[in-house]
């Protein structure tokens, strides 16, 4: 099968080295590109440069080609994109579709991540100050292609949510869903810990007249106490020679019915497999994983 309009792409941020729950999430997003003949870009998501691990760019780079992870085009730097952040919340914010909001983090601390909409109607100037963008009292769906229906009330559920932080930052929120349409991305393929920010990317999409993509969110690979494989919890970074053997795990991970001996070939061969026998509908329908099951 050839579909030479998907676009999918894997969008790692440079807070630290890639582990296995990256992988899985990586995997799934090139084979599900790879199987239908697709293309598959990278974007390094380098939002928060106080964040950034020294080195960490060119460390996922070097992982991910010596796991056999081939990439479309040129890398695409979202630092590199802020003109383009800027426009759309100067357009946002001139239109009253977008305010400023001078509130702190203690005093939004008894909300629960829910802003309450203190500085909805003030009308500070946007120096120094978060830009929010207003959201409506409505619920936007969607349908995953492995988590099924999913649906959020942006009013009651999140509220009016940061485009630009009070650092001058750009929020992940509004820069995910620029850098998306603008590279064309058809199918979006990520973790599950992402799966209640999709109707805010919903609701962007709407008010800029973007195209909506697939999504798909795979289960995230949790370490025995519950808590997910990730850059700040002690996960440990991919090594080069483990690529086979990890690959065929992501694989499992993926729900897919890998032969027995398949670990033993090489990071090539796994993924011509893995690429010749894709199936999406496979991957369990949960949020995350016990790596220990793996």
């Amino acid at each position: 099968m050839n579909n030479p309009a998907y676009i999918g792409r894997f969008a790692p941020t440079p807070s630290g080295f890639l582990h296995f729950g990256s992988l899985v999430a990586a995997l799934a997003s090139y084979l599900d590109a790879r199987a239908v003949g697709g293309r598959w870009l990278l974007r390094m998501e380098d939002l928060d440069p106080p964040r950034e691990m020294p080195g960490a760019q060119a460390a996922i780079l070097h992982t991910l080609e010596s796991y056999g992870l081939e990439w479309d085009g040129e890398v695409v730097y979202q630092s590199l994109r802020h003109d383009a952040y800027a426009q759309v919340i100067d357009q946002l914010f001139n239109h009253g579709l977008a305010y400023a909001c001078t509130c702190s983090r203690k005093q939004l601390e008894p909300f629960n991540g829910i802003y309450p909409g203190v500085c909805r109607n003030l009308g500070h100037g946007p120096g120094d100050a978060a830009i929010r963008v207003r959201v409506p009292e409505l619920s936007y769906h969607f349908i995953d292609r492995v988590q099924g229906r999913f649906e959020q009330h942006l009013g009651r559920e999140c509220g009016d949510f940061v485009i630009r932080r009070r650092d001058g930052l750009y929020a992940y929120q509004l820069a995910v869903v620029l850098d998306d349409a603008w590279q064309g991305v058809s199918d979006v393929v990520r973790g599950a810990d992402l799966l209640d920010s999709t109707p805010r990317h919903l609701y962007l999409q709407e008010l800029l007249g973007l195209k909506q993509p697939r999504y798909l969110h795979v289960p995230l690979i949790t370490q025995p106490d519950g808590h997910k494989l990730g850059k700040s919890y002690r996960s440990p970074p991919l090594q080069p020679h483990e690529a086979a053997p990890l690959l065929v795990r992501a694989l499992r991970a993926l729900g897919q019915p890998v032969p027995t001996g398949l670990a033993q070939a090489t990071p090539a061969e796994v993924l011509r497999w893995g690429i010749a026998h894709w199936d999406s509908d496979l991957i369990a329908k949960v949020p995350s994983l016990p790596e220990a099951t793996l």
